[in-house]
């Protein structure tokens, strides 16, 4: 045994190496390192191209805003300045999005005031037209590292690479050892920069140099790739964006919480109400059948036993049908907490199951019900359709999070399939921001991972 364990922890060390070789590797290759590269290319021309304007504007209106005679000129020229700094944003912000694939929210609508000098007022007041103009100045000087980080390396990596055969292309100039000397040299700001290579070795060299300028070109474009987009978020995206998002996921706690507090209650109001009266109902109709008179004539006396019976009947079905009906709604072991609903319903499975559970914090009462009722249906599917001998539910509490697993050891094959029933339960975990992940080879085992946050 402490065999296997040191052989499993050695292949693990040397497989660790590998991956991370073979990510260094592969990173250039990635749509990624693409993309970053692209976007580095193209926003250079625009971010000059829309300085400029914005120079034009912005000089002469700070001059003569800061006159007497032409304050009000100034005032115009600045006010467009941010009517400008809008629509270029824009323009970067689609820019992002078609090749980065990064969407950064469009600003709130602009609020046009009345008459021409309240639209002057409120463009002068207008606080995302000035970040727009903020980003655009800043985005100058970040377009030309970008371009340079980006372009440099990548374009000296492949001519470095290529250089071997570039070396024997152009053997025309002057004579080395062997004979040849490339023509050029090579003068760059990387290793082997204004040094002349006069043998195809030292060529091979250069490639190898070439090799390692592609391996770190992604990272150095990536850098100012990060900082832009940071900067983008933070001056182009929607103002009070991440406060209306905040609000929104608080309004949904609130409609998700009261939600359960209602089914709670409509529970309660069939157990008070209607089962009530159903018991006090067969109760009664018991009693009556077993007073029933003998001094009527045989043939009324057994129809209306059988009536009474019948009602009887009826009236137990209908009982059983309102207990199913609450315990759907809202189980009543779920007031114990989840823990103990979840042992409940292992002890009234099918195929038996055992359950795990370490949850040091309580999940809201709209989490637990999603849990048991995603666990009851999972439980029903493994003594359907597995053929499994055992069932294994184990629950944690992680990072804020709750996570449900259910294991079987059955035939496997399970899949997500629209309309089927692990694509309804993964609808009822994405209701409150949860994930459902099926792992299920076939032959088995068949794994089922709920993921749920702790508060809706």
């Amino acid at each position: 045994m402490v065999l296997m364990t040191t052989m499993s922890a050695g292949s693990g060390s040397r497989s660790r190496p590998a991956a991370v070789a073979r990510f260094i590797v592969t990173t250039p290759l990635t749509r990624r390192a693409r993309a970053e590269f692209g976007y580095s290319v193209a926003a250079f021309p625009v971010s000059i191209l829309g300085f400029v304007p914005l120079v034009l504007l912005l000089a002469p209106g700070v001059v003569l805003t800061a006159s007497l005679v032409g304050a009000l000129a100034g005032l115009v020229l600045l006010s467009v300045a941010t009517m400008t700094g809008r629509r270029l944003s824009g323009l970067h912000r689609q820019l992002a999005a078609a090749i980065l694939r990064t969407w950064v929210g469009e600003p709130p609508v602009f609020d046009k005031g009345r008459g021409i000098l309240g639209r002057i007022d409120a463009r002068l007041r207008d606080a995302p037209g000035w970040k727009s103009v903020a980003y655009v100045a800043l985005k100058v000087p970040l377009a030309c590292w970008g371009l340079y980080f980006a372009a440099v390396p990548w374009l000296t990596g492949l001519f470095y690479t290529t250089y071997p055969l570039w070396w024997l292309i152009f053997p025309i100039e002057g004579k080395g050892r062997n004979g040849r000397m490339h023509p050029l040299p090579i003068s760059t700001p990387f290793p082997a920069g204004g040094e002349r290579i006069t043998t195809f070795g030292g060529a091979l060299l250069i490639c190898l140099i070439g090799v390692g300028l592609l391996l770190v070109a992604p990272w150095t474009t990536r850098l100012p790739v990060i900082v832009d987009m940071w900067l983008m978020r933070g001056l182009l995206d929607g103002s009070g964006r991440s406060e209306r998002i905040r609000e929104l996921e608080a309004s949904r706690a609130r409609v998700v919480d009261d939600s359960a507090a209602l089914l709670r209650r409509v529970e309660r109001n069939l157990h008070d109400g209607a089962q009530a009266r159903l018991v006090a109902l067969t109760m009664h109709l018991g009693r009556a059948r077993d007073q029933l008179g003998t001094d009527v004539e045989p043939g009324d006396l057994d129809r209306a036993r059988d009536l009474m019976a019948a009602a009887h009947q009826d009236a137990r079905a209908a009982l059983t049908e309102l207990r199913d009906l609450a315990r759907g709604i809202h189980p009543p072991a779920l007031d114990a907490g989840l823990e103990d609903a979840l042992a409940s319903l292992a002890a009234a499975s099918a195929t038996p199951a055992a359950v795990t559970a370490a949850i040091p914090v309580r999940p809201t009462p709209a989490i637990e019900t999603i849990a048991y009722f995603c666990t009851a249906e999972l439980l029903a599917n493994v003594a359907k359709h597995s053929r499994a001998t055992h069932a294994t539910v184990n629950v944690t509490g992680r990072d804020s999070n709750l996570v449900v697993t259910v294991t079987d050891d059955g035939d496997g094959g399970a899949r997500k399939r629209p309309g089927g029933g692990l694509d309804g339960l993964e609808q009822r975990a994405a209701a409150v921001d949860g994930t459902l992940a099926v792992v299920s080879p076939a032959g088995g085992p068949t794994v089922v991972t709920i993921t749920l946050p702790l508060r809706a």
